[in-house]
């Protein structure tokens, strides 16, 4: 028997991570280095300053380096306008190393006045922006030949509207001669003062919201009737959002209820009111407005328009007496009365002469001869309709 060998089967190592390593290092995005950082500087010393680049070559991308550009500001409540500055400067040539220079809080309260955001705040908000490289504190307001030299500056961004300073008509002049500046454009519609603007519109209502936040009335800097004012005034509006919600809620239950309710009004409404009770109603209605707007009919008249019930006898007698020759066989009598009218109305009186002569008679005196008169007159009566 022959043996076989057998290769050991290896499965792949999966290297793991020390647990006290930090993450930051494997972090594709992070906020832009300041100046004084160790990445910050080893960029900078990698730069051959002497090697200087114009406007042309950095336009045509052929410089053998990154393009370092510098851009500077305030950058208090960083808004849009403010990305979007940087973001002009960091495409205005290819391959460019974006610096940002934030004035400090005591250079920019003298110079332009307060700010919302102290200088810490705007550094972060800064460094945070995605187009920028670098951070330069304590920037300077206005650009010496040393701060150029000493962060290797090729060009300096900034908007084209003159900035005047300690009898400068516009600080980047100089640079405008040297042809180190470039122009970036403004976004209009947004700005600090702007933003400013409108929260001191609003003044009332911001402060109220802070109150109602939990600030008090110290650190809003508000006296303590105007504090009071904005509490009321924050209730009546609670109690004005609480009477809206209650509102809603009951229309809503109110809704709720009667598309319950809809099906069974509208069955009990089919039952009085359906296709087959209107009609019935309708029905009826008709019938008596007919009857309550058409007038009764006529009484049947006689010889001479007097009811022929009225002294039945008379008539009866007179109809008997009238000669053949006047109906002529036809079947109208003298006065339009049909016929068979007139022979019903004799019949009947002479059942009624018979009726009242057997009731005065006694049985004993009914004899035959009743008979022979009664047979004789059916005889004539009969006689008389055949012709």
């Amino acid at each position: 028997m022959s043996t076989m060998d057998e290769t050991p089967q290896t499965t792949p190592q999966i290297k793991m991570l020390p647990l006290h390593m930090d993450f930051k290092q494997f972090t594709i995005c992070k906020p832009a280095p300041f100046s004084c950082d160790e990445e910050a500087i080893l960029e900078r010393e990698r730069c051959d300053y002497t090697h200087r680049i114009t406007y042309q070559m950095a336009r045509s991308g052929q410089t053998g380096r990154r393009v370092r550009v510098y851009a500077d500001g305030i950058y208090d409540l960083f808004h849009q306008g403010h990305a979007r500055q940087l973001m002009q400067a960091k495409n205005i040539f290819p391959n460019v190393y974006l610096i940002v220079g934030v004035c400090n809080d005591e250079l920019t309260h003298r110079m332009k006045g307060r700010t919302v955001m102290n200088g810490f705040e705007r550094y972060e908000g800064v460094r945070h922006c995605r187009y920028v490289d670098e951070i330069v504190q304590n920037a300077p307001w206005t650009l010496s030949d040393e701060f150029i030299a000493d962060n290797k500056i090729d060009f300096v961004a900034h908007d084209d509207i003159p900035y005047g300073h300690d009898g400068l008509d516009d600080i980047y002049g100089p640079l405008k001669a040297r042809g180190m500046f470039v122009a970036t454009e403004r976004t209009e519609g947004v700005s600090t003062s702007d933003i400013v603007a409108r929260i001191v519109k609003d003044y009332d209502l911001y402060v109220r919201r802070n109150l109602a936040r939990g600030y008090s009335a110290k650190e809003l800097n508000v006296s303590f009737l105007s504090e009071k004012k904005f509490r009321l005034q924050n209730k009546m509006d609670e109690l004005k959002s609480r009477g809206k919600r209650e509102l809603t809620k009951v229309k809503g239950d109110i809704i709720t209820k009667w598309e319950e309710k809809s099906r069974e009004f509208i069955d009990t409404f089919l039952l009085l009111f359906g296709r087959e009770r209107l009609n019935h109603l309708w029905n009826e209605s008709k019938g008596k407005l007919i009857q309550a707007l058409s007038p009764p009919g006529s009484p049947s008249g006689s010889v001479n328009g007097d009811d022929l019930d009225a002294d039945a006898n008379d008539s009866s007698d007179e109809y008997l007496e009238l000669p053949t020759e006047y109906s002529g066989g036809s079947s109208s009598s003298l006065n339009g009365k049909k016929q068979h009218s007139t022979s019903s109305l004799a019949r009947r009186s002479y059942q009624q002469t018979r009726s009242g002569a057997a009731s005065s008679s006694s049985p004993d005196n009914y004899d035959n001869d009743d008979d022979d008169h009664a047979a004789a007159f059916d005889t004539e009566f009969v006689e008389r309709r055949s012709n």
